[in-house]
C-alpha cells in the first residue's frame, strides 16, 4: 500500500487528505478503524519516542499522545501501591511491563491524556489492551498485538478504535520534507542519539548525577525531542511527571510543567488518597473533581449542593499551607529543556517542584546566573551542547 486516503486533514473542511509515501510502501497497517490525519502525526511521532526509550534504557516504553506532544511518557517499571491507586489500576492485578508503562504514561496526566493516542515500544500484549479498553482514547500504534489483545481493541468504540501495527525495521530516508504554504522545507532528520555522553558536563558544584536520574534526564530528553518548542519536562522514577509544551516563554514551560509534576505529587497526598467518591461516578469525573479539588477552584466541588454529587463525605478544604508541605517532600526530581534556560528563575520554579538534576544545552549569556542558583540549591546540572527543538 503505498497511500492510504483521509476522510479530511486537520479539520472537516481541509479536503482532499491523505497520507502517501514517494517511493516503496507504507510501513503501517490499519487493522481496526479509519485513523485521521491528526492521530497519525501523534502516531508516528509517538513511535518514534518509544522506539528510542526502549533503546536507551532496555525497558519497554509508553506514551499518551495529544495534539502531536506527549502528554506522558515513560518506561515499564513496576508500580507501587500508590502510583496503582492513583492511576486508577489498582484493581487490575499484576501488570506486565509494558502494561506498567502505558499505566506510567497515561496516568502522569490524566486530564491531558483523555481522548489520547497510545505508542508502544513492544508487541501490545493482554494486560496492556485491558488498560487501553477502559479508557478514553482515540487508537493505538504499535510493532504487534496478541490476538486476544487485538480482540479486546477491537470492541472499542464498536469497532470503530483506530488500532495501527508498523513495521519496527522500517527507517525513513535522513533527509525529511513538509509544505507550508505551498513551499517546501526540507532538513535533516534529528537523529541525535540521547545517552549518558550528554550529561559528562556537569558544571555544578555538585557533580553527582546516580544511574536513576541519568534515566530519568534521559526520559525528559527524548519525550523533549518529540515535544512542540519550547518545552521542558520534569521526570521522576521512569517516567515525565509533568510536560510543558509549546510555550513561547521558557520561564512559562517551566511553570506549567513544574504545576503539572506538582498535581501529580499532590494526587499522592493523604488529603487526596482519603476522598470518598459516590458509586457509580465515572473515571473521568474523578479526574475532573481531584484536579478542582487540589487546584485554587477548590469550591466547585465543595459547594453545597454539588459536593453531594461528587462525594460521600464533604471533604476538608486542602489549604495552601497543606499543599506547599506535602510539595516540600517531593525531591530528587529530574529536569529536561529543549534550549538554554535565559534566567535562574527557570531554576527558583524548578526547586519548588523537588528538582535536584537538570540537562539542558547551555549557552546564555546568563550562564553563569544559572548556574549559581542551581548552586545555592545543591543541584546537579549538565550542559549537553544540543538544542531539541521539534515543530
Amino acid at each position: 500500500m503505498k497511500e492510504l486516503e483521509l476522510k479530511y486533514g486537520c479539520n472537516p473542511n481541509q479536503k482532499p487528505s491523505k497520507i502517501y509515501m514517494n517511493e516503496g510502501e507504507l510501513p503501517i497497517k490499519v487493522l481496526c478503524g479509519k485513523p485521521g490525519y491528526i492521530n497519525f502525526l501523534d502516531a508516528f511521532n509517538g513511535w518514534q519516542l518509544v522506539k528510542e526509550l526502549k533503546k536507551a534504557t532496555g525497558l519497554p516504553a509508553a506514551t499518551s499522545f495529544k495534539h502531536v506532544s506527549p502528554a506522558g511518557a515513560a518506561v515499564g517499571l513496576p508500580l507501587d501501591e500508590t502510583l496503582a491507586k492513583i492511576y486508577w489500576v489498582d484493581d487490575c492485578g499484576e501488570l506486565s511491563p509494558l502494561a506498567c508503562a502505558y499505566a506510567r504514561a497515561r496516568g502522569a496526566d490524566r486530564m491531558s491524556s483523555f481522548g489520547d493516542f497510545i505508542s508502544l515500544s513492544d508487541v501490545c500484549d493482554v494486560a496492556t489492551a485491558k488498560l487501553i479498553k477502559r479508557e478514553v482514547s482515540d487508537g493505538v500504534i504499535a510493532p504487534g498485538y496478541e490476538p486476544e489483545a487485538l480482540e479486546l481493541l477491537k470492541q472499542k468504540k464498536k469497532g470503530n478504535y483506530a488500532v495501527i501495527e508498523i513495521d519496527p525495521d522500517y527507517e525513513p530516508a535522513p533527509i525529511e520534507h513538509k509544505e507550508v504554504f505551498g513551499i517546501t522545507f526540507e532538513q535533516g532528520r534529528n537523529e541525535l542519539v540521547i545517552d549518558d555522553e550528554l550529561l559528562a558536563n556537569v558544571v555544578t558544584d555538585n557533580k553527582e548525577i546516580p544511574e536513576e536520574a541519568k534515566i530519568d534526564l534521559a526520559i525528559a530528553l527524548i519525550t523533549l525531542k518529540y515535544t512542540q518548542s519550547n518545552s521542558v519536562c520534569y521526570a521522576k522514577g521512569g517516567q515525565a511527571i509533568g510536560i510543558g509544551a509549546g510555550q513561547q516563554s521558557r520561564i512559562h514551560c517551566t511553570r506549567l510543567a513544574g504545576q503539572k509534576a506538582d498535581n501529580w505529587w499532590l494526587r499522592q497526598s493523604p488529603q487526596v488518597l482519603g476522598l470518598q467518591f459516590v458509586d457509580g461516578i465515572g473515571r473521568a469525573d474523578r479526574d475532573n473533581s481531584i484536579d478542582l479539588y487540589i487546584g485554587d477552584e477548590y469550591m466547585d466541588v465543595l459547594a453545597e449542593g454539588t459536593w453531594q454529587n461528587i462525594f460521600k463525605v464533604k471533604p476538608e478544604v486542602f489549604t495552601r499551607e497543606e499543599k506547599r508541605a506535602w510539595l516540600d517532600k517531593l525531591e530528587n526530581v529530574a529536569l529536561g529543556s529543549d534550549a538554554f534556560f535565559p534566567f535562574g528563575d527557570n531554576i527558583e520554579r524548578a526547586h519548588k517542584s523537588g528538582v535536584k538534576y537538570i540537562a539542558q544545552p547551555g549557552g546564555s549569556v546568563r550562564d553563569d546566573n544559572v548556574i549559581a542558583t542551581c548552586n545555592k540549591y545543591d543541584m546537579a546540572m549538565a550542559f549537553t551542547g544540543i538544542r531539541l527543538f521539534h515543530h
